[in-house]
């Protein structure tokens, strides 16, 4: 697994003051009430361009959550047995698939949403860097964990 696809797990007085921005800012966004993301970067007293820059790379950490629901993009070659290699990689990890949508190839690659529950004991970060470096895939990325 490449270094910037590792996933840590620290304290919240470890964490940059910028990346304590950035997730509260992402909270104020779900909170449901309608307010843009000027407006709630303003409110943390944080840059956009800081808040873009990080908030596909940091998420709240919920210790009672039983399974972690893991949305993630990748591409791959549109070859036959390349979508099954990964779903049986998927398999392995005891995670159950609950959507998978595949775009139609454009020269050759597919794009693949898939949203999965994770098992309480699954390491997504392992199974992520698993996707990745298997044959075919040329990008894999975390959208977001619930």
């Amino acid at each position: 697994m490449s270094e910037d696809n590792k996933y840590y797990l620290i304290k919240q007085k470890a964490v940059p003051e910028v990346l304590r921005k950035v997730i509260e800012a992402k909270r104020l966004l779900e909170s449901g009430t309608s307010i843009t993301i000027q407006e709630a970067t303003e409110r943390v007293g944080l840059s956009r361009s800081s808040f873009y820059k990080y908030k596909d790379d940091i998420f709240p950490f919920h210790e009672n959550v039983k399974g972690k629901t893991v949305t993630f993009v990748l591409q791959m070659d549109d070859l036959p047995g390349k979508l099954s290699n990964l779903l049986k990689l998927i398999a392995g990890y005891e995670a159950n698939i609950l959507t998978i949508h595949q775009t139609i190839p454009i020269n050759g690659v597919a794009s693949l949403t898939m949203s999965v529950q994770m098992p309480a004991t699954g390491d997504i970060s392992e199974m992520i860097g698993e996707l990745e470096a298997t044959d075919g895939v040329h990008y894999a990325k975390i959208l977001s964990r619930e």
